[in-house]
């Protein structure tokens, strides 16, 4: 099995500046391990803690299972009871599990770019633990981005040309944000759907406005993205129900979908709003897929981390 070139960075924090190869390297790299390609072996122990200060299922439980195959010694960490809660900074919480040891810092954080005032430090305040972004406030989400496009290659084996449609709550959403960036730069065409308020003319340079059953019938992915309805409660004219028949994926939006097309979903799945409840493991469906993926995917990342840090001794 061919081993796949190993991207390098000192942290993992946004795609906007990754090339187009670092991209497919990372894809390549991910597809090595899952196809069950030798796990590096670091000579010296490398420690791993994951700060979730926002919940979450699919991405912290990934990203600790993507550390525990690479052989990371994970850190448990809780906000509600750490030092957070007595006001200590997210540097100062930093500072303390670096000087205990900790190599990695996996962080998903409600402010965006929060990371800009850890790596941006001037001296003497520093940082030399390696830090991975699992996902800023509305602005990015590298990793669900990076699967997603591993998912979409593993079924077209190209970008070129793909039309992929991005539906939902758009504005709110670091998931769009991400995917349309790495979308266009690999030759998509894209386009958004879902409730006109809920688009923005930030998004009018990587694709179109179009009503979701105008282009449902070309498109090659459509990717739903979670209603988020904490953010929503107080739009009096908002309904899962009214959504569900205006902009959701219904069985009889799901029969006029191409032969080969997919559905993809981050997750978590609002049943009944985004999509049907009988779609979400339906032929055309790709959301465990994803969840398999970002396994893989992150295993790629952290490691991009640990060689650009010249950590674990190799």
């Amino acid at each position: 099995m061919e081993v796949a070139k190993i991207v390098t960075l000192q942290h993992f924090l946004t795609v906007k500046k990754l090339q187009v190869e670092q991209v497919e390297s990372l894809i390549a790299r991910a597809t090595f391990f899952k196809n069950g390609g030798a796990v590096p072996q670091f000579e010296t122990p490398l420690y791993a803690a994951n700060l979730f200060f926002e919940n979450s299922t699919r991405t912290h439980c990934s990203f600790e299972m993507a550390e525990r195959k690479l052989g990371l010694q994970t850190i448990p960490f809780d906000p509600s009871t750490s030092s957070v809660s007595k006001g200590e900074t997210l540097y100062d919480t930093l500072l303390a599990l670096e000087s205990i040891g900790v190599n990695l810092a996996v962080i998903r954080h409600s402010q965006n770019e929060y990371y800009r005032d850890l790596v941006e430090l001037t001296p003497p305040q520093k940082l030399e633990m390696g830090i991975v972004n699992a996902g800023d406030g509305s602005g990015q989400h590298p990793s669900q981005s990076l699967l997603d496009m591993m998912t979409i290659a593993e079924q077209f084996g190209s970008f070129t040309g793909l039309k992929v449609v991005i539906v939902g709550d758009l504005t709110n959403s670091r998931v769009a944000r991400s995917n349309m960036e790495l979308l266009q730069r690999l030759g998509a065409q894209l386009y958004f759907s879902g409730p006109r308020c809920w688009y923005s003319e930030e998004f009018a340079a990587y694709g179109t406005y179009r009503p979701l059953d105008e282009v449902l019938p070309q498109m090659d992915v459509v990717m739903l993205l979670r209603v988020q309805h904490e953010r929503h409660q107080a739009e009096a004219d908002f309904s899962a129900a009214s959504y569900h028949t205006k902009y959701g994926l219904t069985e009889k939006r799901y029969a006029q979908l191409k032969e080969k097309a997919i559905i993809m979903h981050p997750g978590p799945i609002n049943r009944g709003v985004e999509l049907s409840s009988s779609l979400v493991e339906a032929p055309k469906s790709r959301f465990t897929t994803q969840m398999q993926n970002g396994v893989f995917m992150r295993m790629a990342m952290l490691e991009s981390v640990i060689r650009g840090r010249h950590l674990g001794g190799r």
